[in-house]
Protein backbone atom coordinates (compact mmCIF):
# COMPACT_ATOMS: atom_id res chain seq x y z
CA UNK A 1 0.00 0.00 0.00
CA UNK A 2 1.37 3.25 -1.39
CA UNK A 3 2.30 6.02 1.81
CA UNK A 4 0.70 9.43 1.20
CA UNK A 5 3.05 12.35 1.69
CA UNK A 6 1.35 15.00 3.78
CA UNK A 7 1.01 18.11 2.07
CA UNK A 8 3.12 20.97 3.42
CA UNK A 9 2.04 24.34 1.65
CA UNK A 10 0.08 25.83 4.64
CA UNK A 11 3.18 25.72 6.41
CA UNK A 12 5.38 27.54 3.45
CA UNK A 13 2.25 29.94 2.96
CA UNK A 14 2.22 30.91 7.11
CA UNK A 15 5.85 31.27 6.65
CA UNK A 16 5.84 33.76 3.82
CA UNK A 17 3.38 35.69 5.39
CA UNK A 18 5.18 36.07 8.39
CA UNK A 19 8.21 37.23 6.26
CA UNK A 20 6.23 39.97 4.62
CA UNK A 21 4.94 41.15 8.24
CA UNK A 22 8.14 41.22 9.61
CA UNK A 23 9.64 42.82 6.39
CA UNK A 24 6.84 45.42 6.44
CA UNK A 25 7.18 45.97 9.89
CA UNK A 26 10.53 46.75 9.44
CA UNK A 27 9.95 49.29 6.70
CA UNK A 28 8.00 51.11 9.04
CA UNK A 29 10.27 51.32 11.60
CA UNK A 30 13.08 52.61 9.50
CA UNK A 31 10.89 55.12 7.60
CA UNK A 32 9.38 56.66 11.08
CA UNK A 33 12.21 56.74 13.09
CA UNK A 34 14.14 60.31 13.98
CA UNK A 35 17.55 59.80 13.81
CA UNK A 36 19.28 62.60 16.34
CA UNK A 37 21.12 65.60 14.99
CA UNK A 38 24.48 65.43 15.58
CA UNK A 39 25.36 68.82 17.90
CA UNK A 40 26.71 71.77 16.07
CA UNK A 41 29.44 71.71 18.29
CA UNK A 42 31.16 69.70 20.78
CA UNK A 43 28.58 69.90 23.97
CA UNK A 44 29.00 67.84 27.25
CA UNK A 45 25.76 68.15 29.33
CA UNK A 46 25.76 67.68 33.04
CA UNK A 47 24.56 64.66 34.22
CA UNK A 48 21.99 63.67 36.09
CA UNK A 49 19.72 60.76 37.47
CA UNK A 50 16.60 61.80 35.78
CA UNK A 51 15.51 59.87 32.91
CA UNK A 52 12.48 61.56 31.29
CA UNK A 53 12.60 61.58 27.67
CA UNK A 54 12.32 64.65 25.64
CA UNK A 55 9.04 64.90 23.26
CA UNK A 56 9.67 64.36 19.58
CA UNK A 57 7.44 66.72 17.72
CA UNK A 58 7.45 70.42 18.44
CA UNK A 59 10.80 70.85 20.11
CA UNK A 60 12.79 73.69 19.32
CA UNK A 61 16.29 73.87 21.05
CA UNK A 62 18.72 75.93 22.15
CA UNK A 63 22.65 74.70 22.66
CA UNK A 64 25.12 76.76 24.76
CA UNK A 65 28.80 75.92 23.80
CA UNK A 66 31.43 75.65 26.67
CA UNK A 67 32.75 79.21 25.48
CA UNK A 68 28.84 80.29 25.77
CA UNK A 69 27.99 80.73 22.32
CA UNK A 70 24.54 80.16 21.77
CA UNK A 71 22.84 78.31 18.39
CA UNK A 72 18.85 77.84 18.04
CA UNK A 73 17.43 74.70 16.37
CA UNK A 74 13.78 74.88 15.06
CA UNK A 75 11.50 72.77 15.15
CA UNK A 76 11.29 70.30 12.25
CA UNK A 77 8.06 71.38 10.33
CA UNK A 78 9.30 72.83 7.50
CA UNK A 79 5.41 75.26 6.66
CA UNK A 80 6.16 76.54 10.32
CA UNK A 81 9.82 77.28 9.84
CA UNK A 82 9.05 79.32 6.85
CA UNK A 83 6.66 81.33 9.12
CA UNK A 84 9.28 81.47 11.77
CA UNK A 85 11.40 83.05 9.40
CA UNK A 86 8.86 85.55 7.87
CA UNK A 87 8.42 87.15 11.06
CA UNK A 88 11.56 87.16 12.23
CA UNK A 89 12.57 89.37 8.62
CA UNK A 90 9.93 91.35 9.67
CA UNK A 91 11.34 91.65 13.07
CA UNK A 92 14.76 92.95 12.08
CA UNK A 93 13.72 94.65 8.78
CA UNK A 94 15.76 91.45 6.46
CA UNK A 95 13.93 90.10 3.43
CA UNK A 96 14.69 86.46 2.26
CA UNK A 97 14.37 85.02 -1.31
CA UNK A 98 13.29 81.29 -2.52
CA UNK A 99 16.45 80.52 -2.29
CA UNK A 100 17.50 81.36 1.29
CA UNK A 101 14.12 80.77 2.56
CA UNK A 102 14.53 76.76 1.30
CA UNK A 103 17.22 76.87 3.55
CA UNK A 104 16.27 77.74 6.38
CA UNK A 105 13.15 74.88 6.14
CA UNK A 106 16.08 72.12 5.91
CA UNK A 107 18.79 74.10 8.35
CA UNK A 108 20.52 72.18 11.11
CA UNK A 109 20.75 75.46 13.56
CA UNK A 110 21.28 78.45 13.91
CA UNK A 111 24.16 80.41 15.04
CA UNK A 112 24.57 83.54 13.64
CA UNK A 113 22.99 87.15 14.19
CA UNK A 114 20.16 88.28 11.85
CA UNK A 115 22.45 90.44 9.87
CA UNK A 116 24.47 87.67 9.41
CA UNK A 117 21.95 85.25 8.55
CA UNK A 118 21.35 85.62 4.89
CA UNK A 119 25.18 85.22 4.01
CA UNK A 120 24.67 81.69 6.53
CA UNK A 121 21.47 80.59 4.18
CA UNK A 122 23.49 81.19 1.07
CA UNK A 123 26.23 78.67 2.16
CA UNK A 124 25.90 74.87 0.10
CA UNK A 125 24.69 72.10 2.54
CA UNK A 126 28.27 71.02 3.65
CA UNK A 127 29.59 74.57 4.20
CA UNK A 128 26.76 74.99 6.61
CA UNK A 129 27.88 71.55 8.44
CA UNK A 130 31.35 72.79 8.90
CA UNK A 131 30.41 76.08 9.68
CA UNK A 132 31.61 77.05 13.45
CA UNK A 133 30.10 80.90 14.37
CA UNK A 134 32.31 83.00 16.04
CA UNK A 135 29.74 84.98 18.05
CA UNK A 136 26.48 82.23 18.48
CA UNK A 137 22.85 84.42 18.50
CA UNK A 138 23.20 87.09 20.92
CA UNK A 139 21.66 87.34 23.72
CA UNK A 140 22.43 89.73 26.34
CA UNK A 141 21.30 92.68 28.13
CA UNK A 142 21.15 94.97 24.78
CA UNK A 143 20.67 92.47 22.51
CA UNK A 144 18.18 89.41 22.92
CA UNK A 145 17.91 87.96 19.79
CA UNK A 146 18.01 84.47 21.18
CA UNK A 147 14.88 85.51 22.63
CA UNK A 148 13.00 86.85 20.01
CA UNK A 149 13.88 83.41 18.22
CA UNK A 150 11.90 81.91 21.01
CA UNK A 151 9.12 84.39 21.21
CA UNK A 152 8.12 84.64 17.36
CA UNK A 153 8.35 80.63 17.16
CA UNK A 154 5.44 80.61 19.43
CA UNK A 155 3.70 83.43 17.96
CA UNK A 156 3.66 80.57 14.81
CA UNK A 157 2.81 77.92 17.36
CA UNK A 158 2.11 78.27 21.22
CA UNK A 159 1.97 74.39 22.18
CA UNK A 160 5.68 74.43 20.96
CA UNK A 161 8.17 73.15 23.19
CA UNK A 162 11.98 73.86 24.40
CA UNK A 163 14.68 72.57 25.65
CA UNK A 164 17.91 73.83 26.74
CA UNK A 165 21.45 71.59 26.33
CA UNK A 166 24.49 73.64 27.94
CA UNK A 167 28.13 72.34 28.37
CA UNK A 168 28.89 71.63 31.77
CA UNK A 169 31.95 74.28 31.58
CA UNK A 170 29.52 76.94 30.51
CA UNK A 171 30.10 80.25 32.14
CA UNK A 172 26.61 80.77 34.33
CA UNK A 173 26.34 84.46 33.79
CA UNK A 174 25.34 82.86 30.22
CA UNK A 175 22.94 80.79 31.18
CA UNK A 176 21.55 83.27 33.53
CA UNK A 177 21.24 85.62 30.88
CA UNK A 178 19.11 83.38 28.79
CA UNK A 179 16.70 82.33 31.87
CA UNK A 180 16.40 85.98 32.24
CA UNK A 181 15.52 86.64 29.27
CA UNK A 182 12.85 83.39 29.01
CA UNK A 183 11.06 84.96 32.03
CA UNK A 184 10.74 88.81 30.47
CA UNK A 185 8.48 86.86 27.96
CA UNK A 186 6.87 85.00 30.32
CA UNK A 187 8.30 81.57 29.27
CA UNK A 188 9.27 79.80 32.22
CA UNK A 189 8.40 76.09 31.64
CA UNK A 190 11.28 74.09 29.41
CA UNK A 191 13.74 70.49 29.71
CA UNK A 192 17.19 71.07 30.98
CA UNK A 193 19.17 68.03 28.56
CA UNK A 194 21.09 66.12 30.93
CA UNK A 195 23.43 62.80 30.05
CA UNK A 196 22.80 60.03 32.68
CA UNK A 197 24.46 60.10 35.87
CA UNK A 198 27.16 57.18 35.41
CA UNK A 199 27.07 57.50 31.51
CA UNK A 200 30.14 59.26 29.61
Amino acid sequence: MARVKPKRHGVVTDMTAMCDVAFLLLTFFILTTQFKKPDVEQIKPPSSISEKLLPDASLMTINATPDGKFYFQPVENASERLQLLEKMGQKYNITFDNKQKAAFQKVQAIGVPMNQLKGYLDMSDEEQKSFKSPTGIPMDSTNKQLVEWVKQSLSVNPDYKLAIKGDVTTEYPKVKSLFEGLRDIDFLKFWLITSQEGKP
